[in-house]
C-alpha cells in the first residue's frame, strides 16, 4: 500500500533532512511553502522573508488556516494516486483537518523534534535565512499562536527525536518506515 506522510516540525528541527532522504527512498515531495512562492510570483511580488510572511497570512486571510493544503489538494491527492508521497512543510491544524478528511487513516503525521537549543544552533549556522535567537524564538511563537503549528505536532502518528547526528535520524526514520509497512499488511 502506497504511503502518505506528512513532515512536521518546528524550525531547525530536521523536516528538510527527513524529506530529502524519503524522496531519496523513491517518495515524491510536496513543499507547502511552494505554492506561496508560487502565488507570490504570480502577483509580482518580490520574495522576501518579510513579503512571504506577508503573503502566507493575507491568503489564510482570505482562504482560512487551510488555505496551503486546500490550495495543493488535487497535487496530493494525484501524486498519492501515483507513489508514495511525502508532504513537506504542513502548518496548521486546519491543513491536517481538510487532509485527514480526504485521506482518511492513510494519512500519517511525523513529528521531528529536538531540542530548543540545538534546533536554534542549527538555524544560526544555515547558509539559507539563517536567524538570530530573537528572531527564531519570535518565529516559534507567531507560528504556534497564529498557525496553530503545535497541534499536527502533538497529534503526530510517529516521532523522531533528532538531537543527533543524520545518520541516527535516518536510522529513526527506516524504522519508522518498517512500522508503517507493517500496519498496512
Amino acid at each position: 500500500m502506497k504511503q502518505l506522510i506528512a513532515v512536521v516540525g518546528m524550525a531547525g528541527s530536521g523536516k528538510s533532512v527527513v524529506t530529502e532522504y524519503l524522496e531519496k527512498k523513491g517518495f515524491t515531495r510536496i513543499y507547502f511553502g511552494g505554492v506561496i512562492y508560487d502565488k507570490m510570483r504570480e502577483a509580482n511580488i518580490e520574495i522576501t522573508p518579510e513579503s512571504q510572511k506577508e503573503f502566507r497570512e493575507k491568503i489564510r486571510k482570505e482562504l482560512g488556516m487551510g488555505a496551503v493544503a486546500t490550495l495543493l489538494l488535487p497535487k496530493i491527492i494525484t501524486s498519492y494516486e501515483q507513489n508514495n508521497t511525502v508532504l513537506d512543510g504542513l502548518y496548521s491544524w486546519d491543513e491536517y483537518l481538510i487532509l485527514k478528511e480526504v485521506f482518511g487513516e492513510k494519512i500519517k503525521l511525523l513529528a521531528v523534534v529536538s531540542q530548543k537549543k540545538i534546533r536554534y544552533d542549527r538555524i544560526g549556522k544555515r547558509k539559507e535565512r539563517p536567524f538570530n535567537r530573537y528572531e527564531i524564538e519570535r518565529r516559534d511563537i507567531t507560528e504556534i499562536e497564529n498557525l496553530a503549528k503545535g497541534g499536527p505536532i502533538a497529534f503526530a502518528d510517529e516521532f523522531i527525536l533528532n538531537n543527533g547526528s543524520q545518520k541516527d535520524c535516518e536510522r529513526q526514520l527506516d524504522e519508522i518506515l518498517l512500522r508503517l509497512q507493517e500496519e498496512d499488511v
